[in-house]
């Protein structure tokens, strides 16, 4: 299967680098709505037999312009979500930051167990992710491809621990702005593999934002 990755488009809390991974979250900017219309011309060579979102909000407002588009309704899909932040909720602090990111980090290295007071270790993570995919991978066919609308940290963990071409190293050093797209081919028997990693908006440079402080899109 080919799986397009976008993550959503920007929140307020992007802009002001606070982790926000409680649900239902955010809405968009007046920046993010405009990065989510261009969603649609983007990928308009895309033949994409479905949408799938996570449970947070987000990520469904930045799919609503392709759903439109093309006829097709978004299906929310849980174990799609971020990666909570925990004690850090809210926070913005740059101590606060890097104890979050620290704690892919260590995921990345292998150390799976790692977690963060009142949020999730990466055995957990990595199991409601994988299922998500496979949930997805069982209702099309092998040739389908399919967007998926998740969230920064969520994808550049999975897709730097889960793809065989990708390392978590790269995941972490490789930024994914808002709607920036990350395409992965193949199937757990066959192996996933990242086929391009797009971390700019997919409008163009025209739809950064670099005053934004941005910990989950950013490298780390």
């Amino acid at each position: 299967m080919r799986f397009l990755f976008i993550r959503h488009a920007q929140t307020p809390a992007n802009v002001r680098g606070i982790l926000s991974t409680v649900h239902p979250g955010p809405g968009l900017t007046r920046l993010g709505r405009q990065q989510a219309k261009a969603v649609p011309d983007a990928l308009g060579d895309e033949n994409v037999a479905a949408i799938y979102v996570s449970t947070m909000l987000r990520t469904q407002l930045t799919a609503a312009p392709l759903a439109a588009a093309t006829g097709i309704t978004p299906i929310i899909e849980d174990g799609l979500y971020e990666i909570p932040a925990g004690a850090y909720e809210g926070l913005r602090d740059r101590p606060s930051v890097m104890a979050y990111l620290d704690t892919l980090r260590h995921w990345g290295e292998g150390d799976l167990g790692a977690r963060l007071a009142g949020g999730e270790d990466g055995h957990h993570f990595f199991r409601r992710f994988d299922d998500a995919v496979d949930r997805i991978s069982e209702r099309h066919d092998d040739d389908a491809t399919v967007a998926i609308f998740s969230h920064g940290a969520a994808i550049r963990v999975w897709c730097g621990g889960a793809t065989v071409n990708v390392s978590p190293g790269f995941a972490t050093k490789n930024h994914l702005e808002n709607t920036g797209v990350i395409i992965v081919t193949g199937s757990r028997v066959e192996g996933f593999a990242v086929e391009s990693w797009q971390g700019e908006p997919v409008g163009g440079w025209q739809l950064t934002d670099p005053t934004a402080v941005d910990p989950t899109g950013e490298s780390y």
